[in-house]
């Protein structure tokens, strides 16, 4: 009961924080200098067409009623439609997202494979040839861009080698070099987390207990440290991967993958404040959720903290 009722203020706290989010985009587009309708219709427009386009951004009446209609909409998922296409924004949204989600799944899995290993090592040889490798890949991995380390992954591996294919998506290996741009960089940050992790948790005294008792390393190092080890970790790869979600815009443009960060990008372009804003909410409510199960996921990593 204790757990159900915490989990249910957490939900209350997401809905709280969707609310306020939504709000927010509603009344920033508001305050705005300018009739939006005009913008979108442009200098020669006729009355009437800046009249329809101001019914379907829904700007019409009192800012009051259209709040409530804002708020009705977003309770029903409704983001309105396209102003280029016509289409419902979140078909279009929900079209594109399975793309970017993959990339980003992707991206963080890389980044595990790289970061988790290697700060353990980095933790455990303190100050060797290993440490000073991990800490080096990580210093460069968060200097460099990762629309710069795109552009070279794809002039190497692309145009030189010809191992993976320029531009598109179909099968797996068009993802695989914009992951490795997206993963890389937050493999750096989560490497240079995981070490400090380690090293703080190696340097208790339960972890002096346990080797005192002769328990295997492996043991101690993966069931013991790296378990409590893991809390900031997993707190940043929530942060991290609500960013790839909506970071992605320029790696799907290098690479032309057809996801939900290029078609933010062209609706900035074609002036779709529909879709723009509608993909702002959505991409909100997404990151809220990720926040959310990251908080659930800590009672499975370490129990002993419980839901609070």
């Amino acid at each position: 009961m204790h757990k159900t009722r915490i989990i249910s203020l957490r939900l209350l706290r997401l809905l709280l924080t969707i609310w306020t989010i939504s709000t927010l985009v509603f009344f920033l587009v508001r305050v705005l200098p300018g009739d939006p309708a005009a913008v979108i219709a442009g200098i020669d427009a006729d009355p009437e067409d800046i009249a329809s386009i101001r019914r379907s951004l829904g700007i019409q009446g009192s800012l009051a009623a259209q709040y409530l209609r804002w708020l009705g909409n977003i309770l029903r998922l409704d983001f309105g439609n396209s102003l280029i296409s016509g289409e419902p924004v979140l078909r279009l949204i929900l079209s594109r997202f399975p793309l970017t989600l993959t990339l980003a799944v992707m991206g963080m899995i890389i980044a595990f494979l790289i970061a988790i290993p290697m700060g353990i090592l980095s933790a455990v040889k303190r100050w060797s040839s290993w440490d000073a490798l991990g800490m080096g890949f990580s210093q460069i991995g968060m200097a460099v861009p990762s629309f710069w380390l795109g552009i070279i992954l794809l002039l190497i591996f692309s145009v030189r080698l010809g191992w993976f294919p320029l531009f598109g998506v179909g099968t797996l290996s068009h993802l695989i070099l914009p992951a490795l741009s997206l993963g890389i960089g937050r493999a750096a940050i989560l490497l240079r987390l995981t070490r400090a992790s380690m090293i703080e948790e190696l340097g208790k005294d339960y972890i002096i207990t346990a080797r005192a008792k002769g328990l295997p390393l492996k043991r101690i190092y993966f069931r013991h440290a790296l378990q409590n080890a893991f809390l900031p970790i997993l707190t940043v790869t929530g942060i991290q991967f609500g960013t790839l979600l909506g970071g992605a815009i320029i790696i799907e443009q290098i690479f032309s993958l057809p996801g939900l960060g290029r078609l933010f990008l062209s609706s900035i372009y074609q002036r779709d404040f529909t879709m723009l804003q509608g993909s702002v909410v959505f991409m909100a409510i997404v990151f809220s959720l990720v926040n959310f199960l990251v908080d659930l996921l800590y009672t499975f990593v370490n129990p002993r903290i419980g839901l609070r």
